[in-house]
């Protein structure tokens, strides 16, 4: 999706820049807020009726000897029993070698659909497929009942995958799923360094995004948390998982040795959203839906705040949109369009370095 078509999409049009202040920085307006809401935890959600929840469970282990299916399937099994949403593998998760590309509906695919549909449960499984003439590294997405419902194949291989017989192709553009519990979306192991494919994560709307890898990247993902504001859920061959929150603050790392399984509960329902154009929309919503909503954080230094709901059956982000605030990197892409419009050019298409330039 372009800027320009996202952009219209946002629920906030360009009147917005042209017609507000920063009278709504006033300090007198921030004090009362940001004071009583230190103490409450962030990121997790452990009340099951409470926002957007979604169990996520990331499962991951090394693969220089890969576990058999049916070791796996058992794992995926034990865990499904337990009623998540979505349960991840880690990258290649049967090896990538001269003996490991299957089809999509292959013997790997074919043994965790059985198990998404017993359990009704997403389940994502990155494989080492062949697809007519090529190779490609990919996630494939069963949903909770056992189909295929996207896949996405790596767009930045590593350089080891080009010495594979034969080479890793890369992938195009990448698909977004709007599962039942909200948008998510995927990115590979060395797709990490390369901004452009998290972007388009963004662009899209993408709440979720699942990162299956050979290593654990650790800061590389929290900027992209940090510039994006999306929750990020690995699954690793080291083995370990790491999840950062919306705001870019690591909310799990877990780590051991043969495999690592780790469970968290995300409220996918937070909203964050910058100080400039939203003080007052936001003081209103918070007098008038005292007991629905809750300023969970405030960010003094980026001039962030977080909204969650205080109790079932409300949507923070949907009242904070009735009442006019605008989500963060909405208000990030409106203004870059808006900037872009004044200067007669889009910045970030000229700014792009040229192959000539990288000898």
């Amino acid at each position: 999706m372009k800027r320009r078509t996202f952009l219209r999409n946002t629920a906030i049009g360009m009147t917005t820049l042209a017609g507000a202040g920063l009278a709504g920085l006033k300090a007198g307006a921030l004090q009362s807020s940001e004071a009583a809401n230190t103490d409450v935890p962030a990121g997790t959600n452990s009340d099951p009726k409470i926002g957007r929840p979604v169990h996520v469970v990331s499962i991951g282990f090394p693969i220089a000897k890969p576990l058999p299916v049916p070791e796996i399937a058992e794992r995926v099994d034990q865990e499904g029993s337990r009623k998540p949403d979505i349960i991840v593998l880690p990258e290649t998760c049967q090896g990538q070698d001269a003996k490991s590309e299957e089809p999509l509906h292959g013997p790997t695919v074919t043994a965790m659909a059985a198990l998404a549909k017993k359990h009704k449960v997403y389940v994502a499984v990155p494989i080492d497929r062949r697809e007519g003439s090529s190779r490609l590294n990919t996630v494939v997405l069963l949903d909770r009942s056992g189909q295929v419902a996207a896949t996405y194949d790596k767009v930045f291989p590593y350089w080891s995958e080009f010495d594979l017989q034969p080479a890793v192709s890369p992938g195009g553009m990448p698909e977004v799923y709007q599962a039942d519990f909200g948008r998510i979306g995927f990115a590979t192991c060395f797709d990490a360094n390369f901004p452009e494919v998290w972007n388009h994560l963004s662009e899209n709307d993408v709440e979720l995004v699942l990162w299956p890898s050979a290593y654990s990247a650790g800061r590389s993902l929290q900027a992209h948390a940090i510039n994006h504001h999306y929750y990020i859920v690995s699954s690793t061959q080291v083995p370990d998982c790491i999840v950062y929150d919306i705001t870019g603050d690591r909310l799990l790392h877990s780590q051991e040795k043969g495999i690592n399984t780790s469970r968290i509960t995300l409220d996918l329902d937070r909203g964050i959203y910058h100080q400039n154009f939203n003080i007052e929309k936001r003081n209103k919503l918070l007098k008038e839906h005292a007991a629905d909503v809750i300023q969970e954080k405030w960010m003094e230094e980026e001039q962030w705040f977080v909204l969650k709901a205080k109790r079932p059956g409300v949507s923070a982000r949907e009242l904070a949109r009735q009442y006019g605030l605008e989500e963060l990197r909405h208000y990030v892409e409106r203004s870059r369009s808006a900037i872009d419009r004044r200067r007669g050019w889009e910045f970030a298409e000229k700014a792009r370095i040229s192959e000539k330039n990288l000898s």
